[in-house]
């Protein structure tokens, strides 16, 4: 529904919501605390001290909310002084606040391993928010109006996942034991600075562009992130489904079977990230105009370098739970540090020489380094493999690349050459023998 509110909006009004969004975003990840974390772990270590953990965690919380939304009516009106921007205030507070309940819930799932759950809920809220968004641009194109959709839409994914958790929500007060507060924030305050400056470090370009262009240049980089932020999707699934998988194997130190585990869900990770930029870099400029419309094709080079962040995103997110799984969050830190601290110095060398492309590189160059140190520390914990099966992978996706390139050249249509592309892409690594392609077959039962 963003992506099609580009097209109806002027380029300032997407602007406007895309900052938005973005400061919520930052808020959002505030809220958590690295909670959330906790209750995932603790709760697939200890399943029987659930409840808990879910009614003291559930508590935390909430406080944590209450303090972001006084944070957010104090702090916004001094960050920026556009009024259209501060209207929107009071709307991002409820989506926060939604957004936040919603993800907790979603801890909880994953903790029992019950991703299916959490799954429905993902794809009902952003039905609703799909629905309720495009009513809203129909009834009035502008910032305001989708603002208002959205959430609604994400109330009622907030509204199913307290419906499916009912008998916790309603036993939040007896379960609730005082003891815990303290390991729980004691464990979770290294991966809540991770979050913040994480979140800092992915929200740093929107708020950047914004003091040093327009807020037309902030809707155009806009328009290149939201195609990356949902290729991104994968990546956060692979890592969150494994995540329960990595805690269980460092419980019961089973270091062999954590190698294994982890060497599958990084071959996961590069089977989609590396054809996905391949592809995507040669079509980049017909994606733009397939969802945007041709007002945003200068966006086409940020959108290029961007999807050159996938495989550093999908790596990061797998061995950052490896790391979260080992109790050793501290780790985060050096790559946090070096990524949110590097992404602002280069923002702010690169956005006013080079513009929204000087934006997408600082964000390479610190995904690059972050998650490269990242990977440094993990090796050390566990020495695992990540290039050995990379050949078969580069080969399958260098002749997808080609098929890709001669499709384009010969005009084919844009949806036709990806699912062209896609299926001689997972032929060739069928074909070679490609063991990840037998694991899925076997799970499909094919």
């Amino acid at each position: 529904v963003i992506i099609y509110a580009a097209r109806l909006l002027e380029i300032e009004d997407y602007g406007i919501f895309s900052y938005t969004l973005s400061l919520a975003m930052l808020f959002t990840i505030a809220t958590d605390f690295g909670v959330n974390g906790i209750l995932t772990r603790e709760v697939a270590k200890n399943p029987e001290t659930r409840h808990q953990y879910f009614s003291t965690i559930l508590i935390i919380k909430l406080i944590l909310i209450s303090l972001n939304i006084i944070l957010i009516l104090s702090i916004i009106p001094f960050i920026t002084s556009n009024n259209e921007i501060l209207i929107l205030l009071p709307i991002i507070v409820f989506l926060i606040a939604f957004d936040a309940v919603r993800d907790f819930g979603f801890s909880f799932f994953r903790a029992l391993e019950k991703m299916e759950i959490e799954a429905i809920i993902f794809i009902l809220t952003n039905i609703a928010i799909s629905a309720f968004g495009i009513i809203a641009l129909l009834t009035s194109r502008n910032a305001l109006s989708l603002s208002i959709g959205y959430t609604l839409g994400s109330a009622i994914g907030t509204l199913a996942t307290i419906w499916i958790l009912k008998k916790e929500f309603s036993n939040i007060l007896k379960n609730f034991n005082k003891k815990l507060i303290y390991p729980i924030l004691n464990a979770a305050w290294p991966f809540a600075m991770l979050g913040l400056l994480g979140g800092i470090m992915v929200n740093t370009d929107i708020i950047m562009i914004g003091i040093f262009k327009t807020i037309e240049d902030v809707g155009l980089y806009s328009a290149a992130q939201k195609p990356i932020q949902l290729l991104y999707v994968p990546a956060s699934l692979i890592a969150t489904s494994f995540f329960p998988v990595f805690s269980r194997l460092t419980e019961n130190h089973n270091k062999e079977k954590m190698k294994i585990a982890i060497e599958k869900a990084v071959t996961a990770g590069f089977l989609i990230s590396i054809p996905m930029i391949i592809g995507g870099i040669i079509l980049s400029e017909e994606l733009i105009k397939f969802f945007f419309g041709n007002k945003y094709l200068s966006s086409v080079l940020s959108l290029q370098i961007l999807f050159l962040t996938n495989i550093f995103v999908y790596l990061g997110s797998i061995i950052g739970n490896v790391i979260f799984a080992h109790n050793q969050q501290k780790i985060f830190f050096g790559s946090v540090i070096l990524g949110t601290g590097g992404n602002i110095i280069l923002n702010a060398l690169l956005i006013p020489l080079y513009g929204i492309a000087g934006a997408a590189m600082a964000t390479l160059i610190v995904q690059i380094l972050s998650n490269g140190f990242l990977l440094w520390m993990t090796k050390k914990i566990n020495d695992f493999r990540i290039l050995y099966k990379l050949p078969k992978i580069l080969l399958s996706s260098s002749l997808m690349g080609v098929l890709t390139i001669t499709l384009k050249l010969l005009e084919v249509n844009f949806m036709v050459n990806i699912l062209l592309s896609m299926f001689l892409y997972l032929l060739i690594l069928y074909l070679i023998k490609e063991e990840f392609i037998f694991d899925i077959k076997k799970i499909l039962k094919i």
